[in-house]
């Protein structure tokens, strides 16, 4: 069954769910709901307010990602790339201040690059329901050994792979080469073993939980992505290509 759902990974996510760049007020809005629910009402990492909506001054300059369930036509899930500032290019970005002095530069300095193709991934979160073990309250997307299943009964984690490959996808069209992020060694570790590879730069830091400073290198990612998942990255790559150009005309 796992292997059925592995070699039509592409139809069998478009039964469940869909990816779109949120470029409208409207759907950055019902991103914005998602984030207050998971950061705000349940883990209690930001402050609750009046309009039931997460932002912050990122937000500005951020491209929003945005994972819908096809049963309810809800947004249930998200994630943001953290562009740097048009305006003034060499301003950090977010990880770089909460990790000056833990970044091994000896492996990457964000601060040399060409600063209009890196970016930071963050805001990542899904809705409790939507998430592999239901209740789980450890973080605001679950992804472990028990999320892939059993030997008798796999699945396969349709939530994070769509956030994952969605974001790529978008990185892809805004000529991004490096996306960096604060993420647990644990969320690494699956995340590399589905093949995504993520790279540890850096010593673990206080940050809602241990969080390593790590790299993605987009065209290292490209190069190795499995095979069964190619089709549903050309497909996202196709529809948010898509979403952008009307945007433009």
């Amino acid at each position: 069954m796992f292997l059925l759902e592995v070699g039509n990974l592409k139809e069998n996510f478009a039964k469940y769910f869909s990816v779109e760049a949120a470029i409208d007020d409207a759907l950055r809005h019902e991103v914005y709901r998602v984030r207050h629910e998971v950061y705000c009402e349940e883990l209690g990492y930001e402050h609750t307010n009046s309009l039931h909506e997460e932002t912050d001054q990122y937000d500005a300059r951020a491209l929003q990602i945005a994972l819908r369930a096809q049963s309810s036509g809800r947004i249930v899930g998200c994630v943001r790339l953290v562009q740097t500032e048009p305006a003034a290019t060499d301003l950090p970005l977010p990880f770089e201040v909460l990790c000056a002095e833990h970044i091994n530069r000896s492996i990457i300095d964000p601060s040399t690059m060409d600063r209009r193709h890196i970016v930071e991934i963050s805001r990542l979160a899904v809705l409790s329901d939507y998430r592999k073990r239901k209740g789980d309250g450890s973080g605001p997307i679950a992804i472990s050994d028990e999320d892939m299943g059993t030997r008798d009964q796999p699945r396969f984690p349709y939530i994070p792979v769509g956030l994952y490959l969605g974001l790529l996808a978008v990185a892809e069209l805004h000529g991004v080469t490096h996306l960096f992020t604060l993420t647990e060694a644990r969320l690494a570790r699956h995340l590399s073993a589905l093949g995504f590879r993520i790279h540890l730069i850096g010593q673990a830091v206080e940050h809602r939980g241990k969080r390593v400073p790590s790299v993605i290198y987009l065209d290292e990612v490209m190069e190795h992505l499995p095979p069964f998942m190619r089709p549903l990255y050309d497909q996202m790559r196709t529809d948010m290509a898509r979403q952008y150009q009307m945007t433009t005309a």
